[in-house]
């Protein structure tokens, strides 16, 4: 007796790790089985004041993160497995911390990215969220100066993992 049941349990078992519909990969992306292509459409600028290569940049980066780091195919079609909609929605500098006399002594750059995210396999939870970044820089410097870089190495790339992580890690 105690043998049979240790056969259905380890029946029960196997039927129940073959079972499992979500493939976990070494970058700790969570994928659905079914799931082989994603569409990352143009992110459009809408914030009052813009950088003219935001939405270019932001849409590259996301686009080469999600195709790089998982199995998916980026498609430019509807219907996708997967689908990320979304605009720059914020885009603002402004003082970060003043001196005794009254001076900015650190600027800010923030950028906010409103996106929605489509998921047409598995459980089929999408979701809509605003992502913000910024960074600081001196006062001292113009904006123009420190603009892309801060964009290229600081903001966009924390957005884009932000965006990935909420996708595919269920951060």
């Amino acid at each position: 007796m105690t043998r049979l049941f240790q056969g259905i349990m380890a029946i029960g078992l196997l039927l129940m790790i073959g079972g499992c519909s979500v493939k976990y990969s070494a970058n700790g992306a969570s994928i659905d089985q079914g799931a082989k292509t994603v569409n990352v459409r143009f992110i459009e600028n809408r914030a009052p004041i813009n950088n003219p290569t935001l939405s270019q940049n932001v849409t590259e980066k996301l686009r080469t993160k999600v195709t790089s780091q998982t199995r998916l195919v980026q498609v430019n079609e509807d219907n996708t497995d997967y689908e990320f909609r979304g605009s720059v929605t914020g885009y603002a500098f402004s003082n970060a911390a003043v001196t005794n006399v009254d001076k900015a002594a650190t600027s800010r750059l923030t950028v906010t990215i409103n996106i929605t995210f489509i998921k047409r396999v598995g459980d089929k939870k999408g979701w809509t969220q605003a992502f913000t970044r910024s960074a600081d820089f001196s006062a001292t410097q113009l904006p123009s100066a420190v603009e892309n870089n801060l964009l290229e190495n600081n903001i966009l790339p924390q957005i884009v993992d932000d965006i990935f992580n909420k996708a595919f890690a269920n951060w």
